[in-house]
């Protein structure tokens, strides 16, 4: 029987690396024409004189803002991002938008079902694709299937402007930005010109990707962006035959990292078949199965950032207060 738990675990494993999240891609020009449809912004270089790199996107209509973020790519932070932002929507009843901002390997167009051009309003500015009572935009959207993102930072940060501020959200009362793995320039860039209420980093239990988590909560502290927790994706695979919990890449990790750091651990996701199936038909397990265990486990993760976000309010430490309705 532990032979079969390890077999339908690896299965599970195998199924989660080889789904096709990341292929939509974009070559540089035709991206760059794309958003240069929108006269909300020039096509002029990113960095040109003038024009302050590090001034802050305030996005109009957009009461707070959280990022979610991962050290290294591979641990289910866009998976993660999208089932909070669900959350939010239908358990915490808020009005919900979700921004992918990593414009490398954009993942939100196939987790939430949306594809096509935004249309524009009487502004030219680009109307978000919306699914599951989310707001989304994507540089999946205006991108060619397949085609790499050849871009620096500077011009990823000019992208992320025009998708930020350049898209008519109407009112919003928590934004969540899937940010891109890693910790690099464009990382940087974003945490410091988005105002962000607060980052949750997403981390698998293994040493290898806690070392990464470390580097993403140092980055963001660095900027002056608070954490609001960690959560421990892939934290335990329970066999759906014999209910025997296995721990494949180990357990606990990310939340003694919690407390080493002194930050709020926000829970522990299993490693779920259903939550590959659901993503890959862009069918957030949090709406297309709201009673099953892991989606219960999203809800309760999402309302403690929600809570934590409205301690920060209360004591003057973060944006304006969320309030679930």
């Amino acid at each position: 029987m532990a032979k079969q738990c390890r077999s339908l675990a690896l299965s599970c494993l195998l199924a989660l690396q080889s789904r096709s999240v990341i292929p939509q891609r974009k070559a540089r020009e035709d991206a760059w024409n794309s958003l240069s449809r929108f006269s909300t912004f020039s096509r002029g270089k990113p960095g040109e004189p003038g024009r302050s790199p590090m001034s802050r996107l305030n996005i109009a209509g957009v009461e707070s803002i959280i990022a979610v973020a991962s050290g290294k790519g591979g641990v289910g932070k866009s998976t993660t991002a999208v089932n909070l932002a669900v959350a939010f929507a239908l358990e915490c009843k808020l009005r919900v938008g979700l921004l992918d901002a990593d414009v490398y390997g954009p993942s939100v167009p196939t987790l939430m079902k949306l594809q096509g051009r935004p249309q524009l309003d009487k502004d030219s500015k680009m109307l978000p694709l919306e699914n599951f009572g989310v707001k989304c935009m994507s540089m999946g959207f205006l991108m060619d299937k397949d085609a790499p993102a050849v871009w620096r930072g500077p011009m990823v940060m000019s992208a992320l402007e025009k998708l930020s501020r350049g898209t008519s959200w109407g009112e919003i009362d928590v934004m969540v930005v899937d940010m891109p793995p890693g910790t690099g320039d464009a990382q940087i860039s974003i945490s410091q010109r988005l105002p962000l209420a607060g980052a949750v980093i997403v981390s698998t239990p293994q040493d290898l990707a806690l070392v990464d988590a470390r580097r993403g909560v140092n980055m963001f502290q660095k900027v002056d962006v608070p954490i609001v927790g960690i959560i421990e994706n892939m934290s335990y695979f329970k066999c759906p035959k014999c209910g025997e919990v296995s721990d494949i890449f180990g357990h606990g990790g990310a939340r003694s990292t919690s407390d080493e750091m002194r930050m709020e651990f926000l829970g522990e996701i299993p490693l779920n078949m259903a939550v590959r199936e659901t993503s890959d038909e862009g069918a957030p397990i949090v709406a297309s199965s709201p009673s099953s265990d892991v989606s219960g486990i999203y809800r309760i993760i999402a309302r403690r950032i929600v809570a934590k976000l409205g301690e920060w309010a209360s004591d003057g430490s973060a944006g304006p207060q969320i309030v679930v309705k």
